[in-house]
Order: C-alpha cells, then sequence, then structure tokens
C-alpha cells in the first residue's frame, strides 16, 4: 500500500495542484468551480462531504448537458427549433397560453393512467386474442377478423382525447 506525507501547503500551492490535477484527470467543471464552491463551503456550513458531493455533482450536471448536446449534434437536425423562439404573431390563430400549457406536459399526468391498464388486461388492444388464436390474424388466414384492420369492425375505438 502506499502511504501518502501530508505537506503544509500555502492556498495558492494548494489550488494550483487541484488545477493541474483536474486538468490531467479531465475534470473541467471541478477545475473551473472549486475556488467559488471552496470560498462557499464554510459560509453554508458544509462538511468536506458536502463540499466533495457538490463538486462531483457539478462535473455530472456538466457531463450530462455536454452528453446531451453531443447526441442532438450527432443527430444532425437541420435547425435547432424551439418555443421560445416561436412567433405567436405571425399566426394569431395559435393561443400561445395553450401551447405553453401543453408544453409542460401536466396533459399527460393527469390522464388516467387506469383506463388504458384496464384496456390492456381485457385485451382490447388485441382482438386477436379474444378470437381464439394467437397474434394477428395474417392474409389468406380463415380468421373472421379482416386483416389490415380496420375501425370499422367490431373492435371498440379508443376514445379521442381533446386538448
Amino acid at each position: 500500500m502506499t502511504s501518502f506525507h501530508r505537506r503544509a501547503l500555502t492556498e495558492e500551492a494548494a489550488e494550483a495542484s487541484i488545477y493541474q490535477a483536474c486538468q490531467r484527470l479531465r475534470l473541467p467543471t471541478i477545475r473551473s468551480q472549486f475556488v467559488e464552491l471552496a470560498a462557499a463551503a464554510p459560509r453554508d456550513q458544509m462538511s468536506c462531504l458536502g463540499f466533495l458531493a457538490e463538486l462531483l455533482m457539478a462535473e455530472c450536471d456538466y457531463r450530462a448537458r455536454k452528453a446531451s448536446e453531443r447526441r442532438i449534434k450527432a443527430a444532425s437536425f437541420p435547425r435547432q427549433k424551439s418555443l421560445r423562439e416561436f412567433d405567436f404573431e405571425a399566426n394569431p390563430n395559435v393561443d400561445p397560453a395553450v401551447i405553453h400549457s401543453l408544453a409542460t406536459c401536466d396533459w399527460v399526468r393527469k390522464t388516467p393512467a387506469a383506463v388504458s391498464d384496464q384496456r390492456l388486461r381485457n385485451r382490447e388492444v388485441a382482438p386477436a386474442h379474444r378470437a381464439g388464436h394467437r397474434g394477428r390474424a395474417g392474409p389468406g388466414s380463415r380468421s373472421s377478423t379482416p386483416w389490415p384492420p380496420t375501425w370499422s369492425t367490431s373492435w371498440s375505438r379508443p376514445p379521442m382525447r381533446r386538448c
């Protein structure tokens, strides 16, 4: 086992060694934020573990953000668009309040999941199971279920939801 001797370092020497170590270990966020977080730690009454956790979480957040940016760039979308850039004055029929309420996805959370779960339990989404065979009936089979399936059959149609 390697033993480390503790040396008394000045404040500047400690910052320089942390900076060099972060550069070598490729920890850019810790390298750029450790001075500010170290100054805020006593003020916020953080323990050593709390300070270390703050540094590591900042690094993890940075890496997650950069990974997301890399994936978006790798997807090579033609142009990035966001709702912030949308010009609502160009089309007065578009209500900004409705669009922003849809963007929060609250309507997804408010949708009762029990309805869709009950439909799955009753196998209403897979009517071929009610016909007494496995899977859907393919072309040329002797099933009474038409292929391709249409909504004009006896299957129950899912309810239409309006936002």
